[in-house]
């Protein structure tokens, strides 16, 4: 299988592709989120993976905005714990760092740390944390340091300054798995998930009405997301993640509910649900 992620060799979307799919595929690093999607949906890559969400930075719209541009399904789940590492090269102290890169997430879940570690230091941002490391790898440089992955200073083979320099340890970013399939082998024996987006008319109590079909038979909504509705100015989009298998029966009427309701409904996807044992 090849699988496409955002980011350079070592990145955590790569960590997220070999936890899902097994550390023998092969992997296709993408500059940017649009690539992902792209070479899946023109069969360039079988699969691929973006995050959808981290625990303490929140959603990533780009994503869902992209979610909704291609015919893609969302055929599976992963929720990856993020640890950042001070990463620098041989022989260099904390006291000779005076610039700092990485990708501009990891610099704001690290600021705490790096304001009493490195008070000084310059924040330099870059499109990636692992190539973050590959850059500083490639400039030699003996007064800057990079913030990645433990699997990332590995890789590029560089000695890790401080280890677990972000400021929360609850750092977890969710991961879905795109297809230009559904998701098929159902099971009663698996907890599944399902995804969907849907757009409400303007009217008094429309995304009360809509989220009632869900809460009258009892289907936990595990998350809501809004997005603008492109070319309709202050409309919105909702994407709804929901437990459940798409071919219950309880989930067979809701979103045929929602349809009376909604002027949209698509669904991303019914996929099984990820090990929530990890965020413990």
């Amino acid at each position: 299988m090849n699988i496409a992620f955002q980011g350079t060799y070592g990145a955590y979307s790569e960590q997220a592709v070999k936890a899902y799919f097994g550390t023998h595929c092969h992997t296709t690093p993408c500059e940017h989120f649009d690539e992902v999607f792209d070479k899946v949906a023109h069969s360039e890559c079988d699969f691929g993976m973006v995050p959808v969400e981290n625990s303490l930075a929140g959603s990533i719209h780009r994503n869902y905005d992209l979610l909704l541009r291609h015919q893609l399904h969302i055929v599976g789940e992963e929720i990856l714990r993020i640890n950042h590492q001070l990463i620098a090269l041989p022989n260099v102290s904390l006291t000779d760092i005076k610039r700092v890169y990485s990708h501009w997430q990891a610099l704001d879940q690290c600021e705490q740390q790096l304001q009493r570690l490195l008070p000084n230091a310059e924040k330099i941002q870059t499109f990636d944390t692992a190539g973050s490391v590959r850059l500083l790898l490639d400039e030699q440089r003996t007064d800057t340091a990079a913030i990645a992955s433990r699997q990332a200073a590995e890789l590029y083979q560089l000695p890790i300054l401080h280890a677990s320099i972000e400021d929360d340890p609850t750092n977890y970013t969710r991961f879905v798995a795109l297809s230009r399939y559904p998701y098929l082998t159902l099971s009663n024996d698996i907890s599944y998930k399902t995804s969907l987006v849907f757009a409400a008319p303007n009217v008094p109590g429309a995304l009360f009405k809509a989220l009632a079909a869900f809460s009258l038979r009892d289907i936990d909504l595990t998350k809501i997301e809004s997005r603008p509705l492109q070319g309709s100015p202050f409309k919105y989009l909702f994407y709804l993640d929901f437990l459940g298998n798409a071919t219950d029966t309880p989930v067979v009427h809701a979103i045929q509910h929602l349809k009376e309701l909604a002027t949209l409904v698509r669904i991303l996807g019914c996929y099984p649900q990820a090990d929530h044992t990890v965020l413990r």
